[in-house]
């Protein structure tokens, strides 16, 4: 039975692609949306993931990034070092806004950083210098190119010109980017020279980033002290919270719209050989045998189909990044399950009908010619 469904599938050639690439197509949508929410929740904590700390200190009670301020007196900097385990401690000072370039406006996070400092800096340098001194910037490279910003160009950052002496990559997302400007022209502009946003810590080699983040907060009032791990988790959680209806929503409908159509190019493949089932009914096949052959067939055309849409994914997660685009796609092995196995369940539905009608035919019906 499983080498007859075999037979028709790979029968018509034409029929086949039509099938299977029907249901890659739709399963297509179906990952590369999940793929394209998955990307952008990465992208969402690449400054966090990439500073090179262990731990970050903010304001009590403050546990993420975006749409979040932040501030601590820098005079707590030597206590801060003085706490056992901390190795580095490097202060940035962080505001969400805006990159103007002539007549564009980018989002971005901006980030004040010490001169030469260890962690926190540009992590992916595409050219240029990666420190900025006085009066300079570090923007993203995709944001330059769509804004056409070249190397000694300047933009408005904060109501102040800077030059462009280095572009990053992986600092953009379809949501903002990240500028990096020096720490002293964010004070200036902040008129703070007193505060600073976050503290980066790097921990001796060997110790818990945990333990660490919980004994300086029980040592020093005033802050919240979370691992990198911990700092990223939330981060997260506060983005999806803030998106949560709206991805949901766009998640279900590509969801729901793949599906039918694979449950209508499986319904329409097994219909269309109606006729060669008669014939086997005709001479003797049971019907529990077409089932078999039914649902064989059906499961044939959405493993393949699923496997193509795979690869189709992973094509686009390898072009997208090449042409500049602030997007990224991660598949996930929980969405390649999740997907899988709801493909099969309906696969299996949509040869209910078939099956129905299978049984129900007349073989005589086949050699009148109907």
């Amino acid at each position: 039975m499983i080498l007859l469904a075999f037979h028709n599938l790979f029968q018509n050639k034409t029929r086949l692609v039509i099938s299977v690439g029907g249901v890659a197509l739709a399963l297509l949508l179906i990952l590369s949306l999940d793929a394209i929410f998955a990307g952008v929740e990465h992208q969402i904590t690449a400054y966090i993931d990439n500073s090179g700390a262990d731990i970050f200190v903010a304001q009590k009670d403050v546990r993420n990034m975006h749409m979040a301020a932040s501030a601590i007196p820098a005079s707590i900097i030597d206590q801060v070092k003085a706490i056992e385990g901390v190795e580095i401690v490097t202060p940035i000072l962080y505001v969400s806004n805006m990159v103007v370039t002539g007549d564009k406006r980018n989002l971005a996070y901006i980030i004040g950083l010490t001169e030469n400092s260890p962690i926190g800096g540009v992590w992916n340098l595409a050219s240029g210098r990666g420190q900025p001194g006085k009066s300079e910037t570090i923007i993203d490279r995709s944001i330059a190119e769509m804004s056409d910003v070249e190397l000694g160009d300047t933009v408005e950052i904060l109501g102040q010109r800077f030059t462009v002496v280095g572009f990053s990559n992986e600092t953009a997302n379809i949501v903002n980017s990240i500028a990096f400007i020096s720490l002293d022209d964010f004070q200036a502009l902040r008129g703070s020279p007193d505060v600073v946003s976050f503290l980066l810590i790097k921990t001796h080699s060997g110790l818990s980033a945990d333990a660490v983040a919980a004994l300086l907060e029980s040592k020093i009032d005033g802050v919240t002290a979370l691992s990198r791990t911990a700092f990223s988790s939330q981060e997260r959680r506060v983005v999806k919270d803030m998106s949560t209806d709206v991805i949901t929503i766009m998640n279900l409908i590509g969801f729901l719209i793949g599906l039918a159509v694979m449950a209508l190019m499986v319904y329409t493949a097994i219909l269309s050989r109606r006729k060669e089932f008669g014939v086997l009914k005709a001479l003797g096949a049971r019907n529990g045998q077409l089932y078999q052959v039914v649902l064989a067939q059906a499961f044939m055309s959405v493993v393949l189909g699923f496997g193509l849409g795979v690869v189709f994914v992973l094509l686009l997660s390898g072009i997208i990044p090449r042409l500049g685009l602030p997007l990224s796609l991660e598949i996930r092995p929980i969405s390649l399950l999740k997907v899988g196995g709801t493909s099969l369940i309906i696969a299996a539905l949509s040869a209910i009908l078939p099956i129905r009608q299978i049984s129900g035919f007349d073989p005589a019906m086949v050699f009148r010619g109907t």
